[in-house]
């Protein structure tokens, strides 16, 4: 190739040189760059301050929604809305939680709702200003979360021992209505209460044990659980047949003389004895166990009688029973006035007959006569019993035990009564024994307060006390053991208890315990749902009034002064304080079987022996029936548990 064919090289241009310049590429690209840098950096600064104001804010509201359910207690149950107190401190609690203005914020809001359920629902929210997302159009970033909470009890058995003594059938003072109409209300409202804290998959039962001189609660036991047999303290009626005579009059004839008409000489009106009913003084009307006297005596009269035996004869009797009949044959002559007074309606007549010489025949008839005698014997009588289910009145005498002397030491396999998970294994020592108190008789005790307690046999023709006759053997409504109960269920229950009876407190925690013990004669029904969410236990025992034992009541017992079981009149304790301190081991007994044990007064106060067996905080004085209603709403707000479900 010749040189003169090469073409020379050109020079690059200026624009050739700038393009394939690299040096100057870096400024360009960073402003370029420069403004999506801005909104990633600004934006995650204006999301933390937002995700950091949610997270402050959902504190703040779930603070908020379980101070003031917390605040509510189970009173939602009955009121359906939030009260004033409740609402106010729930907004306390988020306001200290998330302060007006925290992070920046601006528009604070909390407001909260009464749920279905009964739960309490928020909803809070704030405006979060952005630093700088607002130089692309972005000012603020709403910020809003939703809380609820929600009062739950875990399965729960509940076993309300009440007592319904006559003095329930009073009223306190500052209410409308009697202490048992009282407490059925407030039992209801704490059902209600109760029921609105517990989940779909929680089981909640109530059990009632009423109780005032012994408890019913025949219904609940199996047959091979009662003695087939027992000794009680009765009276068996013995009749003799002694005979004697009889005498009465026959045959009147008139022989002479003269005698007049009967006439009224005056009327005056008749003495009322007794309630005057309806219609009294108008001749009718009167009450059951009313009546007339006429107790003006009629004026003096000079009415003469003569009598004369004119023969007499003697005649075979054949009877029964046989014997000799005499026949007197007599002659009565009547001379003068004869004035007395007769009783017509509720009218007193004076009246009068005139006699002259009036003569009149007739016989004195005596004969054999067959007279029957009745006389009881009482004694300790051992009476077939095992028709008890159609026979008695449903209340048991209790099983063995014996008069303790010191109870920090009480032998169980001899008090019996008091092992209340003791199943009855075949021996009558275990079982328990039907009561009759139409057939018990307090022996040697009178109806009029004389007498006194006498265990040996008596063969008598006296009537003797019965404890029923005087109101000392009052059998209370049935027991119900533990199950879910409807509404209904509880209105009609609770309906059937009516003031009755006496106060023995030991009886009732003996069998509140027996009924809601997983451990005993109903281990099987008690027992937990699962493993996993294993039932609480709680038995709520309220009364109106101190220990009230009576030495001629029939109680669960027997008849005491006679049977003595537990105690006897030369007891080193008073009947009171036996019952008492029984009543203070059973209580412990019902605790050891991982029970929570109340106590409610109504209308009176408790003694050292009730608030030892609820301990501190678990018992209560209620006045009257709004603060009965108070102490059950706190009762329910503790077997609850406050929790946030969302």
């Amino acid at each position: 190739m010749r040189d003169s064919d090469t073409k020379p090289a050109q020079r690059p241009t200026f624009l050739h040189r700038l393009a394939s310049d690299r040096a100057g590429n870096t400024l360009a690209l960073m402003a370029a760059a420069i403004f999506p840098l801005m909104a990633m950096v600004g934006g995650g600064v204006d999301m933390g301050r937002s995700y950091l104001s949610q997270s402050r804010l959902q504190q703040a509201c779930d603070a908020g929604v379980l101070a003031a359910r917390k605040r509510l207690g189970t009173a939602a149950a009955v009121t359906g809305s939030i009260p004033t107190d409740a609402a106010t401190t729930g907004q306390r609690f988020f306001n200290m939680n998330f302060r007006n203005g925290a992070y920046g914020t601006e528009d604070r809001e909390f407001e909260m709702t009464l749920t279905e359920d009964f739960g309490i629902s928020g909803r809070a929210g704030v405006i979060v200003p952005t630093a700088v997302m607002h130089m692309f159009g972005y000012d603020q970033v709403p910020v809003e979360v939703t809380c609820n909470a929600q009062l739950n009890a875990s399965n729960t058995d509940i076993m309300m021992v009440l007592d319904v003594t006559g003095s329930m059938a009073t009223t306190n003072p500052g209410d409308t209505v009697s202490r048992i109409e009282a407490m059925r209300g407030t039992v209801t409202s704490f059902y209600d209460q109760m029921n609105a804290a517990v989940g779909e998959s929680t089981r909640l039962r109530f059990g009632f044990m009423p109780y005032s001189t012994n408890v019913n609660v025949g219904d609940l036991l199996q047959d091979d659980w009662v003695v087939d047999d027992w000794k009680y303290q009765s009276r068996e009626t013995v009749t003799s047949r002694d005979v004697t005579t009889k005498t009465y009059y026959q045959n009147w004839t008139y022989v002479s003389g003269t005698r007049t008409e009967i006439t009224d000489i005056e009327s005056y009106p008749a003495t009322l004895h007794g309630d005057p009913g309806s219609g009294a003084g108008e001749g009718g009307g009167l009450g059951e166990s009313s009546y007339y006297t006429c107790d003006i005596p009629a004026p003096p009269d000079d009415i003469t009688y003569d009598y004369e035996l004119l023969s007499s004869e003697s005649n075979d009797f054949a009877g029964p029973p046989a014997g000799t009949q005499t026949i007197e044959y007599r002659r009565l002559t009547e001379h003068g006035t004869n004035t007395w007074v007769s009783l017509a309606g509720d009218t007193c007549f004076v009246r009068s007959q005139q006699s002259t010489n009036y003569v009149q025949n007739y016989e004195l008839v005596t004969e054999p006569f067959e007279e029957t005698a009745r006389s009881y014997v009482y004694d300790q009588l051992t009476l077939d019993v095992s028709d008890w289910r159609t026979t008695s009145n449903g209340c048991m005498e209790e099983r063995d035990t014996y008069e303790i002397d010191d109870y920090s030491a009480v032998d169980l396999s001899r008090a019996r009564d008091l092992d209340i998970d003791l199943v009855p294994d075949g021996s009558d020592g275990t079982k328990w024994r039907p009561m009759f108190p139409d057939i018990i008789f307090a022996r040697r005790m009178n109806y009029d307060g004389t007498g006194d307690f006498d265990d040996r046999m008596q063969r008598t023709p006296n009537d003797y006390v019965n404890p029923e006759t005087i109101g000392l053997a009052s059998c209370p409504a049935k027991a119900k053991k533990l199950s879910v109960m409807s509404k209904g269920d509880l209105t009609t229950y609770l309906s059937s208890l009516t003031p009755v009876g006496q106060t023995y407190h030991d009886i009732g925690m003996i069998w509140g315990g027996r009924l809601i013990s997983s451990t005993g004669i109903f281990a099987d029904e008690n027992k937990d749902v699962s493993s996993a969410r294993p039932s609480t236990r709680h038995l709520i025992f309220l009364t109106d009034g101190e220990t009230e034992p009576y030495d001629l009541g029939y109680s669960s017992y027997g008849m005491e002064p006679l049977d003595g079981r537990r105690w006897t009149e030369s007891s080193a304790l008073s009947l009171r304080d036996t019952v008492e301190a029984r009543f203070g081991f059973a209580c412990d007994e019902v605790k050891r079987k991982n029970v929570t044990v109340w106590v409610v007064a109504f209308g009176t106060t408790l003694n050292p022996v009730f608030q030892d067996c609820a301990g501190a905080g678990h018992y209560f004085e209620a006045a009257d029936a709004d603060e009965l209603n108070d102490t059950f709403s706190k009762i329910a707000s503790s077997l609850a548990e406050l929790r946030i479900t969302q």
